[in-house]
């Protein structure tokens, strides 16, 4: 027996649930590009944006400046962001990507895509184009 769903926010809420689920586990489970979901975002973020530093990423992604300061120290070593000395400040910094970095995540991205498109290849176009239209709306909220 389903349960019966009255408003399209318990729709929305369940299959949101389900989708991040499935997300992780494929994620995890067969391995999309070489970078995990918060190198992917700040690469993304740094790369789009241009240098950035630490609290304003923190501001961005709303998380405590300490995690954003160990991903991104995880970023610095692997040589994918390098800082820059905040010439006002002599303790802050901003990140810049390199361009091993940017190499990376232009893979990833790749990687990513394919895989999308893969999952979509049966949707027509016009549908593909309204999902990512209403994701997109729907991410903008949280901002």
């Amino acid at each position: 027996m389903s349960e019966k769903i009255d408003h399209p926010a318990e729709t929305i809420e369940l299959e949101l649930a389900i989708l991040m689920r499935r997300f992780l586990a494929a994620t995890t489970n067969r391995k999309i590009g070489t970078l995990d979901r918060s190198a992917y975002l700040l690469l993304h973020q740094i790369s789009s944006n241009g240098s950035s530093g630490v609290k304003a990423l923190a501001e961005e992604f709303q998380l405590d400046i300490s995690t954003i300061s160990r991903q991104t120290a995880s970023l610095e070593q692997k040589g994918y962001v390098y800082r820059i000395p905040d010439p006002q400040d002599g303790r802050a910094y901003s990140l810049q990507i390199t361009e091993s970095g940017a190499a990376e995540l232009a893979s990833n991205k790749q990687a990513r895509y394919e895989r999308v498109a893969e999952l979509l290849r049966d949707w027509p176009a016009e549908d593909q184009q309204k999902f990512g239209e209403l994701l997109s709306k729907f991410n903008r909220i949280f901002a």
